[in-house]
């Protein structure tokens, strides 16, 4: 039988480590009111322990999020079903400043007395992401460093030389047949390889997404799509959406374009939709097409393209869902905050 003594020497041993931990810890009710909050949550979010406890959790949330954290503990009670319970998540926090950061959040429940408690594990990720956007940076600029060289380099090398065995070709007309044939075929080929130098330049730089906006660039993406590959893809825009940052738009672009591709070659599929839509609120790209989908989700140790498409939408402040079932296609949706759109 544990004695009075003993208990009191647990209780203190379990505030010692909660204390000492580098992550913010956050313990809430069943309700969502905060019944515990460490020093590590007291330095990340800004609010003393005693302004913290007795308020809602969603003190620590930002809009739309505090909304749907409260939709979620309803739903979660009454069906028992779980979405971030036991998974780690990535979502945007509130200090007390009003300033909104990214962390990591992990959640575990147990029941006490015949009441749910929810330990939330919380961690400030803004450097990661910093490093990770500064990553996505070099990378970029090394593709547009690529794509011009391709575009400026190769293809006006490939270009001359084209001319070049026009010209021997005309040359060797009625002198010597057979010759003049190869330099045409020659001339062939080398317009062939002129024309997927500068194919792979366009798609290095994505040069649309600066000069003529997103939406238009989706479209040469499906266009490209539908005439390299066979299938059918189309582009749904339901508001017309001006590029309000260059950087922003080439991160949906390239979401789209490695969802897209995922489905040609992974899914084989056969019909591609890439959607945009945007409230006042949220700006959602959606890209579903009708493969063969895959039963497993996408997880944290999905491939490099899956986790570089989770590291664009994350620096835009947003999130990337993929939902699919076999048979049944994919849908790949990238969701972000509508103030991005006012940067």
């Amino acid at each position: 039988m544990v004695t009075d003594s003993e208990l009191e020497v647990s209780s203190l041993i379990a505030r010692a480590v909660m204390n000492m931990t580098v992550d913010a810890v956050v313990i809430s009710d069943q309700v969502g009111i905060i019944i515990g909050f460490n020093r590590a949550a007291e330095s990340i979010f800004g609010y003393a322990k005693e302004e913290a406890i007795g308020e809602n959790v969603s003190l620590l949330m930002p809009k739309p999020y505090r909304g749907e954290h409260d939709k979620y503990l309803r739903n979660y009670l009454e069906t028992g079903k779980a979405k971030i319970i036991g998974i780690g998540r990535e979502i945007v926090g509130l200090r007390k400043d009003g300033l909104e950061f990214p962390i990591d959040l992990a959640v575990s429940e147990v029941e006490v007395g015949g009441r749910k408690i929810f330990t939330a594990i919380i961690r400030d990720i803004s450097d990661r992401l910093a490093l990770e956007q500064e990553i996505l940076k070099v990378s970029e600029l090394e593709q547009r460093r690529i794509g011009q060289d391709l575009h400026d380099g190769l293809g006006q090398m490939l270009t001359g030389i084209g001319l070049m065995a026009r010209e021997l070709a005309r040359r060797l007309d009625g002198i010597n047949e057979q010759s003049a044939e190869l330099a045409r075929e020659i001339t062939a080929l080398i317009r062939d390889a002129d024309e997927q130098a500068r194919g792979l330049a366009r798609g290095l730089v994505p040069v649309d997404v600066e000069e003529h906006g997103l939406e238009t660039a989706l479209r040469r993406l499906a266009g490209n799509a539908s005439s390299m590959f066979g299938i059918e893809c189309n582009v749904e825009i339901v508001e017309s959406i001006p590029v309000w940052d260059a950087s922003w738009a080439t991160h949906l672009f390239r979401i789209a374009q490695e969802a897209v591709s995922n489905a040609m070659k992974h899914g084989k599929a056969k019909h591609v939709t890439i959607s945009l839509t945007s409230n006042e609120r949220l700006l959602r790209l959606r890209v579903s097409d009708d493969g063969e989908g895959f039963g497993k989700p996408a997880t944290a140790d999905s491939g490099m393209g899956i986790n570089i498409m989770r590291y664009r939408a994350r620096i835009m402040g947003g999130t990337l869902v993929i939902e699919s079932a076999p048979g049944e296609g994919v849908k790949v949706m990238c969701t972000i905050p509508a103030r991005v759109t006012s940067q």
